[in-house]
């Protein structure tokens, strides 16, 4: 699980992001804004473990995140200061694993159950649909699709992540 989640806590955080989305879509003042953040703190912790477990590193690895359908960051074409490509086998220079293209996540819809549960409603592009859930038990958060756990992180390992994550982006 490492190795797979190793480059998790780079990404475009789109989970995190329809939480932001439905944030500042529930209400048009700036202060009523700020205080459903806070309201919402334990839900941003899921959705930022849910994309650097999972989403993120799905990204990484195909090259494409799910939710969002951008490219990895990683991906981006810029000027460089350093060139190496043209030195290296092809293989060596794009995601390793093709887009999931049979399961491209259409479209998704975020609900805080309890203090200590969230779902996403996941519907894929082919017209299925899958449920993706984060559940506090003590310590520790699961992550489960369609009831079938994927994924466990500690709740320090969470604090980590998004001190990591503020980090990164101040």
């Amino acid at each position: 699980m490492s190795l797979v989640t190793l480059f998790g806590c780079v990404g475009s955080n789109a989970v995190t992001g329809k939480l932001m989305e439905f944030n500042v879509k529930a209400v048009d003042n700036r202060y009523a804004r700020g205080g459903l953040n806070m309201l919402l703190a334990p839900a941003y912790g899921i959705t930022v473990a849910a994309d650097y477990i999972v989403f993120n590193s799905l990204e990484f690895w195909t090259g494409k995140n799910p939710i969002n359908k951008k490219p990895h960051i990683f991906d981006t074409k810029v000027d460089t200061y350093i060139d190496v490509n043209d030195q290296l086998d092809d293989s060596l220079t794009e995601a390793p694993i093709d887009p999931l293209a049979k399961h491209v996540i259409d479209h998704s819809e975020m609900r805080v159950i309890n203090e200590d549960q969230i779902a996403i409603e996941l519907t894929y592009n082919d017209g299925s649909h899958a449920t993706l859930t984060g559940e506090r038990f003590g310590d520790e958060v699961h992550y489960s699709i369609d009831n079938q756990v994927i994924a466990k992180t500690s709740l320090e390992e969470m604090q980590m992540y998004m001190a990591s994550a503020e980090q990164s982006q101040g």
